[in-house]
């Protein structure tokens, strides 16, 4: 495997119990992530983007194919190992932020940090250096209830990056933003991506948001087609 591959999917298969018959959703699916690529992955509401999503990031797995993180086999990981590899490898933004109500900015950015066990004093001097490039250095101590819709969001992309992850993986992280929000949280995925290096695979149902990335799938009957390689 290249040494730029970070994960490898090959002939990804997933089929849920449907009312009447079941739903082949991805059907022999190849896609590959290189370290800091920026890429969109476009489609239909209920294309299957978010499973294929989930499948890549150890929150599901497939029914059938491989996936490689680099030269490890997602499929040979038990649930503990899968939840460490999510924790340590992957960040995730939502269309929804999850934030935990009852806790401040900063101690939602805190969480990974703290599953992954490392020291107090690391965890706050990354989280309030997150928020800063977050532009939400004066809301650290503010609860989600005292927050706009795109300052959780931008809370949720610090949280995503609290443990250095190598890929961010964003399920349509627009879906609930004005046009001025999305504009703002893209130029900050754009901009982290850089400074991070970390590769991001964006899901949305908007091409138009798709077409601000250098690379686009679109999938379709299950597949990823019509690869559109642009600028960066």
């Amino acid at each position: 495997m290249n040494s730029d591959i970070l994960i490898h999917a090959e002939n990804i298969h997933k089929t849920y119990t449907g009312k009447t018959e079941p739903v082949h959703v991805l059907r022999g699916v190849d896609f590959t992530i290189r370290q800091n690529g920026f890429t969109a992955i476009v489609g239909a509401s209920g294309c299957g983007k978010s499973t294929l999503l989930h499948i890549l990031g150890g929150l599901d797995r497939p029914d059938r194919g491989v996936i490689r993180f680099r030269d490890k086999d997602l499929a040979q990981m038990d649930d503990e190992k899968l939840a460490r590899f999510r924790n340590r490898k992957i960040g995730f933004i939502f269309q929804f932020h999850h934030l935990l109500p009852e806790f401040t900015a900063l101690e939602n950015v805190f969480m990974p940090g703290l599953i992954a066990g490392k020291p107090m004093s690391e965890i706050r001097r990354r989280a309030e250096y997150l928020l800063e490039e977050t532009g939400l250095k004066n809301r650290m101590d503010h609860r989600p209830s005292e927050l706009s819709g795109g300052e959780q969001q931008r809370i949720a992309v610090a949280r995503a990056l609290m443990n250095e992850p190598e890929i961010i993986m964003a399920d349509e992280p627009t879906g609930n933003l004005d046009e001025r929000n999305t504009e703002k949280l893209l130029s900050l995925l754009f901009n982290l991506r850089e400074k991070e290096k970390t590769a991001i695979v964006l899901i949305t149902h908007d091409t138009r948001i798709a077409e601000k990335t250098p690379i686009i799938y679109r999938l379709t009957n299950g597949q990823l087609v019509e690869a559109e390689l642009r600028d960066s």
